[in-house]
Order: C-alpha cells, then structure tokens, then sequence
C-alpha cells in the first residue's frame, strides 16, 4: 500500500489528478488546495464550477485546519462514526479569487493551508469526509492536506462503484490510476 500512496501523492504535489478507490465509489481526486488542480476536476466531469466538491481530511485536527470553526459534536461524530459520514461545515477557511485588471478571475497559486476557492460552496460551506477506508486516510495524511473527493464520472452518467465501471474516458483522463485491488477497502 505504501508504494500506492507515495505514487499517489506525488501526483496529487504535482497538481495532478487521480482516479481511485474511496469508502463509497471510485474517485477522482486532487489536492484540494491546488485550484488548477481543481479546475482540471471539472472539466474533466463536465461540470459546473459553480458546485462545490467534497473534500477528504485525514482526521480531525487536519479538518480544524481547513474550516473557520469546528464544532464539538463535529469532532464526537468524526470519532465514534463507523460509516462514510460528509459534515458540510459553514465556513470555510479558503483561498480568494483574484481578478485582473479587466475583472476576470486569475487562478492563484497554490496555498497550503487554504481550501481552493473553486472547491467551495458559493455561501462558503464546505463538505469534509473524514475517511473510514485506510488507504484514504493515509492519502490525505502523507499529501498533508484534504483531497478532493469527487465520483469518477462524466457529469450526469453512472456513478462507479467498482473500477470495471469507470469509463475509459475517465480512465484516460486521469495522471495516475490507483491499483484497483485497493477497492477491497485496503
């Protein structure tokens, strides 16, 4: 698992995108703080950027990190839930969007420690899911901040639950697809 990981997550420093096995489907995934990165997510979906996208926190204190406020029974959830649990949090901690001189928006490098602007909600909610399946967790604990989660589909089609169901357009779209015998729940 550990090879899968550090292969993952160089692409992901990259500012790449990944296919791969989540608690729920198959995914595509990438640093969520990259908004490059998140920009090749959805035009990879066909998909409106007007949408927010789920994030994946390797545990709480990264979640701490990444919203304006964490509440108690935020953190007790986290901690005593047994299955994929999404909390939307209301206020994000995220990077702005700048403009250039004519008004447009100008994508900004990566920040570490700001959730990508194209990756929130337009009321500035975001939805975090602190991983049960461990090749998750990992992933977003040895990238050091939250990975888009997102299903591995073309806006409007199926939903893959198993990586035979992911399209090959996905499965060529993508920098780098995760092994899928990590589907199992590795």
């Amino acid at each position: 698992m550990n090879a899968q990981i550090d292969a993952a997550v160089e692409v992901l420093k990259r500012g790449g995108i990944i296919l791969y096995p989540t608690d729920t489907v198959w995914g595509i995934g990438c640093d969520a703080t990259n908004e490059e990165a998140v920009e090749k997510v959805f035009k990879l979906k066909q998909r409106s950027d007007s949408k927010s996208l789920i994030t994946l926190a390797a545990n709480a204190d990264m979640v701490c990190r990444y919203v304006e406020q964490m509440p108690d029974i935020a953190i007790s959830l986290i901690e005593v839930n047994d299955k994929p649990m999404t909390i939307i949090y209301p206020g994000a901690v995220c990077g702005d969007a700048p403009a250039d001189s004519d008004g447009a928006q100008v994508l900004p490098k990566q920040n570490r420690y700001a959730i990508a602007f194209n990756a929130v909600a337009e009321d500035g909610s975001v939805g975090i899911r602190a991983p049960m399946m461990e090749f998750c967790r990992q992933l977003a604990f040895r990238l050091g901040r939250p990975v888009v989660s997102t299903s591995a589909n073309i806006s409007g089609e199926s939903t893959p639950r198993r990586f035979s169901e992911v399209s090959p357009q996905i499965k060529e779209a993508v920098d780098h697809i995760v092994d899928p015998s990590f589907e199992k729940g590795a």
